[in-house]
């Protein structure tokens, strides 16, 4: 019997592709690249075409040997490495190490790993692409020369171990810039003018100050307001307009990389670096419980949003059995990608969409479930029906000025029956889309003023970049790609040019200084445009139309250029890097300790280093500080109400690193931690146990965790203990307001 070996990256992808294939076939995985270029040096012969000079990955050996004589035993050789750029390159080097030839080796690529998938792509093998291969070796020979080239300047100038990166250094001027931005912001005042009124049936809205007549109107000191103030009539308030119509809201488009990050971030509160590694294992492969192993969605690293017909017939056929047919739209929804994109794979999606997230509750981790959640929620929503506003504007008109109130309720829920939340794609953070209706009005009609409620504000810098909201600027900027997003990230966070303020990226004092410097010595490197049109000569290498030997000459003949300045400009001058106190005081000199990065990570050291050498975990108490005059009296300790499910005891509140929780108080014989929560003193329309509250930053969430996970009541409204008269869905209050509306947002809401 002929035998075929099927050579994979990763040993869980080994292990799903094993149970589609039947004897015959061997499965293994090479742990990803199999060489590379040295560390030691620069690895490129600039004088002879850039040749580079790979050499094996140290600790590969005996895996190499092993899958040479398994090459050698089989009759056929397919190599299946991730459909991308990466996956080819591989595949090319696997070739060549294991001395393959074109005519026993094959390269195979799937999108999802699936058996009928996995099965096509074997009926059907082609040559290694070596258009994918030198794109991705000009974008690893690039890398090479700027981060080789560069580093050694910043050793000399600034501090040993640092490095540049061609993409890395930009993202890093990105975070600078934006924090240089904040700083150097400079509030304006404005105000805003409220006025509480009521019509004569005695239902209360709110309306705000739009201008003079139908001009508007910005009111930017307290002498405009007064000017307002004093023409207005306070007992003659009509309804100048009603203005009604229908708005529809389309759904927003699949998952692509950089889409994906940003809503895991924002929703689920991923960093890019977990959402890629759980995506990851999601593409290649969880055990659901069957005693099989599937792959859930398909390959997570792409720009396109292109959706087979198998795909979307399969969305169909799920949203019309699970849903009703008026929540399939008249026609299919398309979404078109940009033009510079390479549409060889589809957008983010299930692998299959009859496999629904409660399929999996419980039978995956709980990361996995909610990515695929989210993954499985937007695919099915980009397919089906907008939602529909019955929108209402109206002007209100005292002494020729104007107050405006709009508000809209929903007519049908479209997608939101799945995705949730109706926000705007453009500001998904805005709370200018929260649910409001306006009472019944008609022009004419006289409306009673209740308070005028003038208020003075001012403008808000512009906020700190999250992982996300980076990834959607270097997207727009076209810096970066899927496969680049998150390495560029984590580099620069994990080198110390950026640091997590919370969900914040903030520049360290280093980032600071290295990006001063680069943007003296090398500023083409760190140029936005120059960055995003070397990524389109990568993408221009990939389809062929161009040498990768010409970009890589062209690139180099003004990087040498570059390197020649910044030895002229730069001189010998050393940058000094600002210390930051850490307000720990050295027990052994009495001096304030600085803060400090060794190989561990950050700790504190005396700045009197030779002659003192004391150093501190950052996390340890100031030594002979004075005390804080609010810890001079011991706070009062919270008990939770529930005792220790161990061994009985009191549970008391605790702050930890990532917030407040209740710990056992015979810790530490006793370890038993619960999630911080308390009760609200409502009832669970779901189950009828207690439901707890969690405060966010911003807000309350209710939910219930007594029956977890067999109830998974949420909401971020207070419930009410009714039923929606129309489905039969919990009903929801809005705070502080008489505001009520179905959890499912079937359309049915009452004010009152």
């Amino acid at each position: 019997m002929s035998t075929t070996l099927v050579i994979v990256e990763s040993p869980s992808k080994a292990n799903t592709i094993k149970g589609f294939l039947g004897k015959g076939y061997k499965v293994k995985a090479s742990v990803g690249h199999v060489r590379d270029l040295p560390k030691s040096k620069l690895g490129i012969d600039i004088e002879h075409n850039f040749e580079p000079q790979y050499i094996n990955i140290r600790g590969k050996g005996e895996l190499i040997n092993e899958l040479r004589r398994e090459a050698q035993e089989a009759d056929k050789v397919l190599l299946a490495a991730d459909p991308d750029r990466e996956g080819e390159a591989i595949s090319w080097h696997l070739a060549t190490v294991l001395g393959l030839g074109p005519e026993k080796t094959k390269r195979i690529t799937f999108n999802t790993i699936s058996k009928d998938v996995v099965k096509e792509a074997i009926r059907n093998p082609r040559d290694i692409d070596m258009n994918l291969v030198n794109s991705q070796q000009t974008r690893r020979i690039l890398d090479r020369l700027v981060g080789y080239k560069i580093s050694p300047f910043l050793w000399r100038h600034i501090k040993n171990g640092l490095s540049a990166g061609r993409v890395q250094s930009v993202a890093t001027r990105i975070v600078v810039e934006r924090e240089q931005e904040i700083k150097a912001f400079k509030p304006e005042e404005y105000w805003v003018i409220n006025a509480d009124l009521k019509t004569s049936a005695g239902e209360e809205f709110t309306a705000r100050y739009y201008g003079k007549g139908e001009k508007k109107q910005e009111l930017k000191c307290e002498a405009d307001v007064n000017r307002v103030l004093a023409g207005i009539d306070k007992n003659d308030f009509r309804v100048d307009s009603v203005k009604r119509a229908l708005k529809l809201r389309r759904a927003a488009a699949p998952f692509s990389t950089s889409t994906l990050l940003q809503e895991a971030n924002r929703r689920l509160s991923f960093q890019s670096q977990k959402t890629m590694m759980v995506a990851q294992e999601l593409y290649e492969g969880v055990n659901t419980g069957d005693k099989n192993t599937h792959g859930l969605i398909t390959y997570m690293r792409t720009d396109s949003l292109r959706i087979s017909d198998e795909a979307r017939a399969a969305a169909k056929q799920v949203i019309i059995s699970k849903y009703g047919k008026e929540y399939y739209p008249e026609k299919p929804n398309y979404y078109k990608s940009k033009d510079n994109i390479q549409d060889a794979h589809e957008a983010i999606r299930p692998s299959d969409p009859s496999i629904t997230p409660e399929m999996l509750r419980g039978r995956i981790s709980n990361d996995q479930y909610r990515l695929y959640k989210l993954i499985w929620d937007r695919f099915i929503a980009s397919q089906m029906a907008p939602v529909q506003l019955d929108t209402v504007t109206v002007d209100v008109v005292s002494g020729g000025y104007t107050f405006r109130a709009a508000g809209h309720t929903v007519r049908f829920a479209g997608y939101s029956a799945v995705y949730g939340e109706i926000k705007s794609e453009a500001d998904p953070d805005s709370e200018d889309d929260e649910d409001s209706a306006l009472p019944d009005m008609k022009e004419g009609e006289r409306v009673d003023l209740c308070k005028l409620d003038p208020a003075q504000r001012f403008t808000q810098p512009p906020a700190r970049f999250t992982e996300g909201s980076l990834v959607k600027v270097m997207k727009d900027m076209g810096i970066g790609r899927p496969s680049t997003y998150t390495a560029t990230i984590t580099t620069i966070i994990s080198r110390g040019y950026i640091r997590r303020d919370g969900k914040f990226l903030v520049p360290t004092e280093l980032g600071f200084v290295t990006t001063e410097m680069m943007k003296k010595a090398f500023e083409q490197i760190v140029d936005y445009n120059f960055t995003a049109n070397v990524e389109e000569e990568l993408d221009r290498i990939e389809s062929g139309s161009v040498e990768y030997i010409d970009v890589l000459r062209e690139f180099y003949k003004e990087f040498s250029k570059q390197l020649e300045y910044a030895e002229k400009t730069l001189g010998r001058e050393k940058v000094e890097i600002p210390k930051v106190e850490t307000g720990l005081i050295c027990e052994k000199c009495g001096a304030v300790m600085i803060e400090k990065t060794g190989r561990f990570g950050k700790f504190a050291a005396c700045p009197n280093y030779p002659r003192c050498k004391n150093t501190k975990r950052l996390d340890e108490a100031p030594a002979a500080a004075a005390p804080h005059p609010v810890r001079e009296k011991k706070q009062a300790e919270v008990i939770a109400e529930e005792r220790c499910p161990k061994c009985g005891s009191e549970m008391v509140l605790r702050k930890g690193q990532y917030g407040q929780f209740f710990a056992c108080r015979n810790y530490p014989e006793c370890k038993t931690t619960v999630p911080y929560r308390r009760d609200s003193g409502l009832v669970c329309p779901e189950c009828g146990k207690r439901v707890f509250i969690k405060q966010t930053k911003n807000r309350k969430n209710y939910y219930c965790c007594e029956d977890y996970p067999k109830c998974s009541f949420s909401a971020w409204d207070m419930p009410t203990g009714r039923r929606c008269p129309q489905c039969g869905a919990p009903v929801l209050k809005k705070k502080n307001r008489e505001y009520y509306y179905c959890k499912n947002n079937c359309g049915w809401s009452e004010t009152k």
